[in-house]
């Protein structure tokens, strides 16, 4: 794969605001969407979930479709079920084989095809595993605790942070940098964990060198922005599966009229859209906009007067019918549990085969390969 990094673009060294450094991202990113139309093939993806529960619409419309979006376009794309990660701020893993199990029906369900993608589990691949002790020496700790995701954990636990959760952004750098992706989708949130991404395999480089003269062992890899939608729960907060506010993509019609009916609205039978006065509202407009491809405000338009009972009415009958087929889907994977094993095993021999030859690498550019003749 190529390195589709730029040199020009700013280090965690060096003093750069942040607006700065987005804005770089935002560039980058920009130049790497216009390429994909005629040059996906550069491109290697590294995303994925952690097994924690059922994937809802939130997702669909936040991520998954735009995994489907990359694969069909050519990108090389890879899908990581992050079931170590589930560890990180919990004391156990919950029903972890029916949850891994979930997330691949789901996956198959909205269009990402194991011909195409890989899909595997943390926990299947040690050599990716093992890339973080040499990561780890190339980071300092208050490198990590700077990391939001790590601040915030910090911050609101009552608990002393673990080890596995202070080291969770070197343990997403070796996620990406195992199969040496080049392009992950974030949004700006996750911007700080793609830099120390990019920081571990620069440092690397630096550190302990290269096997080919010609080229780092690791890429430096670009964001993929996402512009995704901002879509509320049922109950007006953030979607959430611990909230229990969200609409899960394999839930039945007859459930999804229930949780939709009783979603949170106002006391004005005028519908309009205006997300900052009537996110509730305006929340639901949006999700019948992304079901249809009309936009909210003309939806809103054609409900006008009808209140909110025609506008529940009109989006459920949008999520329905958008993820009927999904749904059917699910259900044919469901009966089908060889397969989903089948499909997971072919994913795992494939993320071993690569991690392996990423650590034999490493290996060799440390100088600790010891078997020669």
């Amino acid at each position: 794969m190529s390195d589709v990094s730029t040199a020009d673009e700013p280090t965690t060294e060096q003093t750069v605001p942040e607006s700065t450094s987005f804005d770089t991202a935002q560039r980058r990113s920009r130049q790497i969407e216009a390429d994909l139309a005629s040059d996906a093939g550069r491109y290697r993806m590294l995303t994925g979930d952690r097994p924690t529960g059922r994937l809802h619409i939130g997702h669909y419309f936040g991520s998954l479709a735009n995994r489907v979006r990359l694969q069909d376009l050519g990108v090389d794309s890879w899908i990581v079920i992050a079931d170590y990660q589930v560890i990180t701020d919990r004391d156990g893993v919950g029903p972890i084989h029916e949850r891994v199990l979930s997330l691949l029906v789901d996956y198959l369900a909205v269009g990402l095809d194991p011909a195409r993608s890989t899909i595997f589990t943390h926990s299947a691949v040690p050599a990716l595993n093992q890339l973080l002790l040499p990561f780890l020496s190339l980071v300092t700790d208050s490198e990590l605790r700077r990391n939001p995701t790590v601040k915030s954990e910090l911050a609101a636990s009552q608990r002393p942070m673990s080890g596995l959760m202070l080291t969770y952004p070197v343990h997403q750098a070796a996620d990406i940098l195992f199969c040496k992706a080049n392009v992950v989708p974030v949004g700006r949130d996750q911007l700080p964990h793609l830099e120390q991404t990019r920081v571990v395999a620069r440092r690397f480089d630096e550190s302990y060198g290269r096997v080919d003269p010609t080229r780092p062992v690791f890429p430096q890899p670009d964001a993929l922005l996402s512009e995704a939608p901002n879509i509320l729960g049922t109950d007006g907060a953030k979607m959430s599966k611990s909230r229990g506010n969200t609409i899960e993509i394999g839930m039945s019609a007859d459930a999804t009229a229930k949780i939709i009916k009783k979603a949170v609205t106002d006391s004005d039978r005028h519908i309009t859209y205006d997300p900052q006065a009537r996110p509730e509202v305006s929340n639901l407009l949006l999700l019948a906009s992304l079901c249809t491809g009309r936009s909210p405000q003309d939806w809103a338009d054609e409900i006008g007067d009808g209140g909110s009972g025609r506008l529940k009415a009109v989006v459920t009958e949008a999520v329905n019918a958008t993820f009927a087929p999904i749904r059917a889907r699910r259900a044919e994977l469901e009966a089908d549990p060889g397969h989903l094993v089948e499909v997971l095993a072919a994913g795992n021999a494939r993320a071993n085969e690569v991690a392996d030859a990423t650590l034999d690498e490493v290996r060799t550019a440390m100088g600790m390969v010891y078997d020669l003749p």
